[in-house]
Formats: C-alpha cells, sequence, structure tokens
C-alpha cells in the first residue's frame, strides 16, 4: 500500500502507547484525515494496526469516556472495525485509539459503485444482507451507529463481505452526548429539519439509503426535481432531503420521478429487482419518510429480503448478463427474457422450492441450514448441498450432498431415491427431495 510521503500531527516513526496493554506502536505512514482527526497505519508487536488521533477540540472528555465504554463491551461482530484500546504520546496533546487495520481487499463504496459490472448481483446482496445484519447486531445492544453511509462501508468486490469504520461515533440510542448528526443525503429528513438527534431509527432510514443506491446505483430522492435545481446549494440540499423529501419511484406521487435522459442507472435497475425488493423501498420512502417511528423498514426484513434476492439471482446462459426470477410475477414465472438488447435468450433455469424458499438452481448455487431447516438462522458457512454438472453431460444439473443425511427422493418419474452424504440427485422437472425437515420440489 503506497503510504503519504508527508505526516500530520506526528512524525513518521514516532511512538504512542496503548493505555491497556502499555504497547508501544510505532506510527509509519499517515492513512487519512477527517474533520475529528488523522489515522495512521502503525506497528505493533502482533503485527501492523492503525491508530486514528482526535484534534485538539475533538478530544474532549465525553469522547474519552465513550471510548472506554465501548472498548468494554466490545464490538457487536467482527465486521465491525472497534476501538481495541486509548492510546497516548509524549509531547502531542489530546488522545486516540488503536483499532484493527482494514484489510487491502477492502475497497471503498466509491471504487465498488466504479466497478459495478464486474460485481454480481449475487455478491451485492451478500453485502446488503451483511450490513443490515450488522446493524442488526449494533441496534440489538441498544446502540446506535449515528453516520451510515459510503464513507464509512468498505466492501470485498468478490465476496461480498463487509468492513464497517469509524465507529467511535457510535452511542447508547437516544443519546444526545455524540456530536455527529451523519452524513448529508443519507441523513434522516427529521434530522435535516433540525427536529431529532440521531437514534436507531435514523439509522434505518440511512441504512435504507445506503442499500438503495447498493442495488440502484442512485439515490431515492434525486429524481426530475434534482434536474431542475440550478445552484445546488444548503437551502436546495435542505428542501430535497429534508423539508419535501419525494420519492423517486412513489407509486401515488410521480412529481420526482426519474428523468428519463439523466436518470437511466436508476429506470434500468429498478425494473431488474423482483417485486418484494420494491415493495420495501417504497415504504421506506414513502411511510418512512414521514413516520419514523412505524414507517421505517427493519434490519430484519432487509436481511430476510437480501436472502432471498441472493437465492433468485440468474445469470443469461447465452450472454451471461444477471437478472431476478420473481415467484410473485406469473408473466415472468412461464419464461422470462433476458434485457440485454443484443440478446433476449428467453427461459429460465431449474428452481427448487423448499418451504416458503425459491431457489433458482445454477452450477454452483448452494443450499444452507436455514434452507433445509426450519427455523434456523441465516449462516453461509456449511452449505449442505451445491449445484453440479454432470462431468459426461454439462447440460444436466444435479444436486450434490454435502450433508451428513441421507436424502429421500422421487425422481421424475415417481421411482424412489436415495441420496447418501457425497452423492448427487440429477435434476428435473418435478423432483421432490426430502433433506429431512424439509421437503423441496424441482421445477424445470
Amino acid at each position: 500500500m503506497m503510504m503519504p510521503e508527508s505526516m500530520g500531527l506526528f512524525r513518521p516513526g514516532q511512538i504512542v502507547t496503548g493505555e491497556t496493554s502499555r504497547q508501544d506502536y510505532r506510527l509509519e505512514g499517515l492513512l487519512g484525515q477527517g474533520g475529528q482527526g488523522e489515522v495512521y497505519r502503525a506497528a505493533g508487536a502482533s503485527g501492523p494496526v492503525a491508530v486514528k488521533w482526535y484534534y485538539g477540540r475533538m478530544a474532549s472528555p465525553a469522547q474519552q469516556r465513550g471510548l472506554r465504554e465501548m472498548i468494554a463491551a466490545g464490538p457487536p461482530s467482527a465486521r465491525f472495525l472497534w476501538p481495541i484500546e486509548l492510546a497516548a504520546a509524549p509531547d502531542i496533546p489530546g488522545f486516540g485509539y488503536v483499532m484493527a487495520l482494514r484489510p487491502s481487499r477492502f475497497c471503498g463504496a466509491s471504487s465498488l459503485m466504479r466497478g459495478r459490472d464486474d460485481v454480481s448481483l449475487r455478491t451485492i446482496s451478500r453485502a446488503g444482507y451483511l450490513l443490515a445484519d450488522s446493524f442488526f447486531q449494533l441496534h440489538a445492544k441498544g446502540l446506535c451507529y449515528r453516520d451510515i453511509s459510503f464513507g464509512n462501508v468498505f466492501f470485498d468486490s468478490e465476496t461480498g463481505d463487509v468492513l464497517i469504520c469509524d465507529t467511535d461515533n457510535v452511542t447508547v440510542d437516544g443519546s444526545d452526548a455524540g456530536t455527529i448528526l451523519g452524513t448529508p443525503r443519507f441523513m434522516a429528513p427529521e434530522i435535516v429539519r433540525g427536529e431529532a438527534n440521531p437514534s436507531s431509527k435514523t439509522d434505518l432510514y440511512s441504512l435504507a439509503v445506503l442499500l438503495f443506491q447498493l442495488l440502484m446505483v442512485h439515490h431515492p430522492l434525486e429524481g426530475k426535481r434534482e434536474s431542475t435545481i440550478d445552484c445546488f446549494d444548503r437551502a436546495a440540499m435542505n428542501h430535497l432531503y429534508g423539508e419535501d423529501p419525494r420519492f423517486i419511484f412513489d407509486p401515488r406521487d410521480d412529481v420526482n420521478a426519474p428523468d428519463p435522459r439523466r436518470h437511466r442507472n436508476a429506470i434500468d435497475h429498478w425494473s431488474l429487482y423482483p417485486a418484494f425488493i420494491r415493495d420495501l423501498f417504497i415504504r421506506a420512502f414513502t411511510d418512512g419518510l414521514t413516520n419514523p417511528e412505524h414507517g421505517r423498514v427493519r434490519e430484519s426484513e432487509w436481511r430476510a429480503a437480501m436472502v432471498r434476492l441472493g437465492d433468485l439471482v440468474v445469470e443469461c446462459s447465452r450472454c451471461g448478463a444477471e437478472r431476478c426470477f420473481d415467484p410473485d410475477a406469473p408473466d415472468l414465472a412461464d419464461g422470462g427474457e433476458c434485457w440485454n438488447p443484443a440478446c433476449h435468450e428467453a427461459g429460465w433455469p431449474p428452481r427448487i422450492h423448499v418451504g416458503d424458499a425459491v431457489v433458482v438452481l445454477e452450477t454452483g448455487v448452494r443450499l444452507y441450514p436455514h434452507h433445509l431447516s426450519r427455523n434456523r438462522l441465516y449462516g453461509f458457512d456449511a452449505p449442505l448441498a451445491e449445484v453440479v454438472r454432470h462431468p459426461d453431460a454439462p447440460e444436466v444439473l444435479g444436486l450434490k450432498n454435502l450433508s451428513t443425511v441421507t436424502w429421500k427422493a422421487v425422481n421424475h418419474r415417481a421411482e424412489p431415491r436415495t441420496v447418501p452424504p457425497g452423492r448427487t440427485m440429477r435434476l428435473g422437472n418435478g423432483v421432490v427431495i426430502r433433506f429431512g425437515e424439509v421437503e423441496g420440489v424441482v421445477w424445470a
């Protein structure tokens, strides 16, 4: 990683000392600067870390007290770059804290969006699930993040893994102790209007904006009204995002509908996703704009929707373009057509209906415990089945048993079969597989 030659408050090689461990950390290079302070790469006894140091005016006793409480409580999950310990330095006023160094495989949101064509929809849906789950874990501890935005989230574009930084602004939900109100364009309307402080309810609004931009590559409130603003000053922003916010896809109000000439990204992506995704965004940015208490979409709803979305991604067998099967749209379920104007390949791959879930069966797709067991929490570490191709007939798909349980199945001729661990069941229309607690039916 290239380091800037210049440093900020510190010189290369200066030492800061951990308050708890008494370990020395040698500062190596400036990673970034912001309104609160500076972040450095540092070397410790156990490896590289990052050190954030506050500017004098930000190094308040309240900030220090809040950091100590966070360190004692520990992170809600490993996806938060959480403070490890406070740090002090001789001859440098103020204080800082030590945190894990962000691995190089994680990129900022702007980089992710620039390379969006190379990031699969399954990866995007997994990132959406992990974001929703991360803030679910945070809120379950009685905390609020205060500043959910693209600037504070990093992604692995291969796996969809996320890392959430700037966690030093986390406060107890409902507390007015923090100084951060949020990031423009992500702040809830009631914060923009000066009517509320950050809370878990305003976090839910910011999370919905983040997910909308991740999926639609556009802001949910920037439609034709925004395109007519000559001077996009503070007054214009307050009006658009706070005083009179309007969703660009509000089914009851088209005053801020997307402009077909300027907002093709939003229009094209909106039509790409299943109705249940669009319905959640409609709720988040209609009822959710005016009813913070009851109108906003919960993290648990986003988690379920993102998992379901990942199960429905289809890659065109002809051109590779991605689209989504929508089990709630009968006209599409009968045989969709690729959206690529140079392709128009028709038809859908096989699907398996397991309980309430529908999973598109393409090579490499896996089924997990939350698919094959009742009331299981979401988890992606231990797949129980995987779609594979026949080694001698690539057009034939099978489902390989990765579990420790023998499946019972009935093929398309109504002949019973058993599928021991490690074996594969050929997939065809009408195949029924009993996985144990649940039964799956294949449609092809």
